[in-house]
């Protein structure tokens, strides 16, 4: 089985190297700050820099590099020429929440990843995705801010609507967990039927009286996220926005 190295011991880092230990890879060990990373390519075919992206190009600039092993790093956003002067580069994203190890590791399996290699290391970036029985697809350097910023609105932007829904719930007193059901039901109608037909509520209707209800009772702090949602489902439904043209 190919072996690794993780350079960075932080969630990503500890989900991953427990998730290629679990399939059989040999782990070499993590590297932390308190480590020397020149020697971090030597004996293994993976070297994974699992930094935060400000710190890969200074990370990669200290590994000496080692012509047989493939470098990458786990960053959404971040292109292959931080990798320099590397001769096999790639990057890994895992297009999965990774809250710890334990939960990272497991979520790791069967997972989407975004891949970007050189093509003498594409061949073991897309082992290690089948090892974990994942699914990739290929994002080009200059597409991976836009694809990363899609990623932060599916996951992080979501989680801090649902920061909304748990605000406004405390108000009433109904139980969160009635609305995450309500949630992931959405997601469900997305999954089959696609964003547009899976849209519902007073928007998708024409409804403009209860949403400018809805309005009036709202917290005044929470008015501006649930106007620009709205103005998101409008666009969405192919509906203009009130008043509009006239």
């Amino acid at each position: 089985m190919p072996s690794f190295r993780v350079v960075g011991p932080g969630r990503a880092g500890r989900s991953l190297a427990a998730a290629l230990s679990a399939v059989g890879w040999e782990s070499a060990g993590l590297l932390g700050r308190e480590d020397d990373p020149a020697a971090a390519a030597r004996g293994v075919d993976l070297l994974v820099l699992a930094t935060p992206d400000a710190a890969i190009g200074e990370v990669a600039a200290r590994v000496r590099p080692v012509p047989t092993t493939v470098v990458a790093h786990l960053s959404g956003a971040t292109g292959l020429g931080v990798l320099d002067p590397h001769v096999l580069r790639a990057s890994l994203h895992p297009l999965v929440s990774l809250p710890d190890a334990e939960v990272g590791a497991q979520r790791l399996v069967g997972a989407w990843f975004a891949v970007a290699a050189e093509s003498s290391a594409m061949g073991l970036v897309q082992r290690l995705v089948d090892d974990l029985g994942g699914r990739s697809f290929p994002v080009a350097d200059g597409d991976r801010a836009t694809y990363h910023a899609a990623a932060v609105v599916a996951s992080n932007h979501l989680v801090a609507l649902m920061g909304q829904v748990a605000r406004l719930a405390d108000v009433v007193g109904v139980p969160l967990d009635a609305y995450l059901d309500l949630a992931a039901g959405s997601l469900d109608n997305v999954r089959g039927v696609g964003p547009s037909a899976a849209l519902t509520g007073p928007v998708a209707r024409g409804d403009e009286e209860t949403v400018a209800a809805h309005l009036v009772a709202l917290p005044a702090d929470e008015r501006a996220t649930y106007r620009a949602l709205a103005a998101e489902a409008r666009r969405l439904a192919g509906r203009p926005e009130p008043g509009a043209g006239t």
